[in-house]
């Protein structure tokens, strides 16, 4: 927070991960407001080399790390992930891709938006997206089951 002439504003900070489309179409990696933190849906091509896998869970492993690099420019992790969305091409790479998701983020049970269909490359797989809350470590999370 800041403050200017006795008024609150929040800090917009924008992560850019060197993807040659965040310069094309003027989008950041993700964008963090005071604690909340959202990202842009993240492919699992290595931005470096450019490479990109063909395996789905290869794909979605990238796209965790990709994610997880610009989480930590900010101060954040994957455990500070509130809500996951998902876009797979194909209904049986579903369960690869959530596979790969809880093998990383065991323990903070996040929401999750699926969709299903249509890529923009025909080499992706995967597309993952995410909402961080970034909160006092210190303080336990409460979960409270009900019946649907």
């Amino acid at each position: 927070m800041l403050t200017t002439e006795g008024v609150s504003v929040a800090v917009v900070e924008r992560v850019k991960s060197g993807s040659k489309f965040e310069e094309l179409y003027c989008f950041s990696r993700l964008v963090k407001v005071e604690n909340w933190i959202y990202s842009s849906n993240t492919a699992g091509r290595n931005y470096q080399t450019r490479e990109m896998p063909e395996d789905v869970a290869a794909q979605a492993t990238q796209a965790l790390n990709n994610l997880e690099g610009a989480l930590r420019a900010v101060g954040a992790t994957l455990q500070d992930t509130v809500r996951f969305t998902v876009c797979v091409g194909h209904p049986d790479d579903l369960g690869a891709v959530l596979a790969t998701i809880a093998d990383r983020i065991r323990g903070s049970d996040p929401a999750h938006t699926i969709h299903i269909g249509p890529l923009p490359h025909a080499e992706m797989k995967v597309e993952l997206a995410l909402v961080a809350y970034k909160r006092d470590p210190a303080t336990p999370d409460i979960v409270t089951s009900v019946k649907v």
